[in-house]
């Protein structure tokens, strides 16, 4: 997912599909180590999108964080 498409999502969108990848990416540890899944590639995409998600949340703190300075 890219950054841009994130940053159109709703706080609680990126917070839903934040649970999500946590989730898909337990799901895939655990496949890979059973032996079920060889893509292990997988996970550092996952790795990268929950990155990407928690810097995209972080921006809209810092924002929220400096609208309410400048308001008082």
């Amino acid at each position: 997912m890219k950054a841009n498409e994130i940053r159109a999502l709703t706080v609680a969108e990126i917070g839903h599909k934040l649970d999500d990848t946590y989730q898909e990416l337990m799901n895939l540890r655990i496949q890979v180590r059973a032996g079920q899944q060889k893509n292990t590639a997988r996970l550092m995409l996952l790795r990268r999108d929950i990155a990407r998600l928690q810097t995209v949340l972080r921006e809209r703190e810092i924002e929220e964080f400096m609208a309410k300075e400048q308001e008082g």
